[in-house]
């Protein structure tokens, strides 16, 4: 009789084991799918790099800026004479399109770069996704800054490239990575401070376009791009 309650014993521990066993592979592959599902929902080939240089670029930027049109006289103060001259402008314009073109085909070569290494198409839903959300408020943006231009509002071209920059980020950031979200809302509250300040404003496009690219670049490299 004692044999039997011990096969009987055997039997339930066995079962109980199988039972548990069976639950922690189903949460294994539901972890699995669950996985598979954010990676194919969110653009995840964004590297970390692009972001380090997007912000090089921008503090060039920024320092040829503030030799075109600060005076080295007068410090971090509003230049009327530069801001209204139009040659200045247009060397403005062109630094500023080229710091974004660089930084645009920065990121494209080396997401791409990503992408490839880890068998990703880059061109894919949530591609998509992540420019059309984005896209829409950096048009807005970039549609009232050559409005602004026109109309000859140069204090505030600086918290509106921050502004509606941070918003775009914002958006965009339901279809990568989290830590995106977090930048746009630092670029966001630089801008409403550069509004604050207009004459300052160069100085915040640095610290936004230049500064808080690099630190987040740098984050984004250390968390995803180094990972085993």
């Amino acid at each position: 009789m004692l044999i039997y309650i011990g096969y009987f014993k055997d039997f339930c521990n066995f079962v109980i084991q199988s039972t548990f066993m069976k639950e922690k592979d189903l949460m294994a592959e539901l972890n699995s799918i669950r996985s598979l599902m954010e990676r194919s929902a969110k653009f995840i080939s964004l590297h970390g790099l692009s972001g380090v240089l997007a912000g090089i670029y921008a503090l060039i930027g920024a320092y040829i800026g503030y030799r075109l049109v600060y005076r080295t006289d007068n410090g971090m103060t509003y230049d009327n004479y530069s801001l209204h001259d139009q040659e200045t402008i247009s060397k403005l314009v062109v630094v500023a399109v080229l710091v974004l073109i660089l930084s645009i085909t920065t990121a494209v070569v080396l997401s791409a770069r990503k992408a490839q290494q880890r068998h990703q198409k880059i061109w894919n839903t949530a591609s998509k996704a992540l420019l059309l959300n984005a896209g829409i408020p950096l048009l807005t943006g970039g549609l009232l800054i050559l409005i602004l231009l026109y109309r000859g509002y140069f204090g505030v071209i600086a918290p509106a490239c921050l502004i509606f920059y941070g918003l775009a980020l914002i958006s965009g950031s339901h279809y990568t990575f989290n830590d995106v979200k977090w930048l746009g809302i630092l670029q966001v509250i630089l801008g409403l401070f550069a509004a604050m300040m207009p004459g300052y404003g160069l100085l915040f496009w640095a610290g936004g376009f230049g500064v808080l690219h690099i630190i987040y670049g740098s984050v984004m490299y250390a968390k995803y791009d180094t990972a085993k």
